[in-house]
């Protein structure tokens, strides 16, 4: 079969030329799709906008519970003890800040939830896993094997370029939710070396989220459906992500396993650096593990990729 060449050859390239022009042809490549997908993804900049705001709506709901959860604790304590609650603020019931439950305060609970939709927005890949398989099962994934495109290069391309849309049309409502509930926050702003672990934290989710999706629509290659799988996943990450509610909260004898898993990094972890829950002396070893968690996948996406591309057989036109 004759092999394509690109526009950005050269002709009478030495062996630093040719590696020189195939990563300038890449970027090139890689730049084009970037550009194409982040204009069809702003087509839809207000469905984004009011997507963002909807999500909100929840919250509402989560902290009448949550508020109901701490008042009750707080007045079973009172009646109790028969002590009046320490407090701080003016605009809660005092007695409620005087609980904590899992290490979070009322407040704390309401923050965490906040920070919780914002790093779920980073990792979370609707449709990622069964898009791979059923390009797989279609017959699709035949034009990454005879064009100069490598698939996951693509998808993570297209993928960027979707949380780029995203976030540069929903960072309106998000500010504007983030103000009203400024005072939540009862720790204000994270110092900077927790911000910039913060920031970290949620590229390597988005990453992580990513290529875990991805190797999972990889399976697509040795079975032909994979939703029950899919479905499968999506009920433990929702629950053991920390989505649902934070993973401090877990019986001890449970909670050291699900520390073990990546899924919280997912949610739970940039939260918990951001609201200063994770000690200082422990952040560098847990990012460290977030990193050492997305080289594994990375590895085991990349390695079912070439191993499923070697068994993959296409017939007809």
């Amino acid at each position: 079969m004759a092999t394509a060449t690109s526009s950005f050859d050269d002709p009478n390239p030495d062996s630093h030329h040719v590696a020189a022009a195939t990563w300038g042809g890449r970027v090139r490549v890689w730049k084009k799709i970037f550009t194409t997908a982040l204009s069809e993804r702003l087509v839809y900049r207000g469905d984004f906008a009011l997507g963002t705001l909807m999500r909100f709506l929840p919250i509402v709901t989560q902290i009448f519970l949550w508020w109901a959860i701490y008042d009750s604790i707080a007045a079973s304590q009172a009646a109790e003890k028969m002590v009046e609650s320490a407090v701080g603020g003016s605009e809660l019931d005092p007695s409620t800040d005087a609980v904590q439950i899992g290490g979070f305060g009322f407040r704390d609970m309401v923050a965490y939830y906040l920070i919780t939709m914002l790093a779920r927005a980073f990792s979370s890949m609707p449709g990622l896993a069964s898009g791979i398989a059923l390009q797989i099962r279609e017959g699709e994934i035949k034009r990454y094997l005879i064009q100069p495109i490598d698939l996951l290069s693509f998808l993570l391309i297209n993928r960027i370029a979707h949380k780029v849309a995203y976030y540069a049309i929903a960072i309106a409502p998000f500010g504007l939710v983030f103000y009203l509930c400024r005072d939540y926050f009862v720790g204000g702003f994270p110092p900077p070396h927790l911000f910039i672990a913060f920031l970290g934290s949620l590229v390597m989710g988005f990453l992580i989220g990513f290529f875990l999706e991805a190797a999972i629509g990889m399976i697509g290659f040795w079975f032909l459906e994979v939703s029950s799988l899919l479905f499968l996943y999506m009920l433990f990450s929702f629950f053991l992500s920390g989505h649902m509610f934070p993973i401090s909260l877990l019986p001890d004898s449970i909670e050291w396993f699900v520390n073990l898993l990546p899924l919280k990094y997912l949610a739970y972890f940039p939260a918990a650096v951001f609201l200063g829950k994770i000690p200082d002396e422990d952040l560098p070893m847990e990012m460290a593990i977030e990193a050492a968690w997305l080289t594994f996948f990375i590895v085991v996406c990349r390695w079912s990729y070439s191993r499923g591309v070697a068994r993959y057989s296409g017939y007809g036109g």
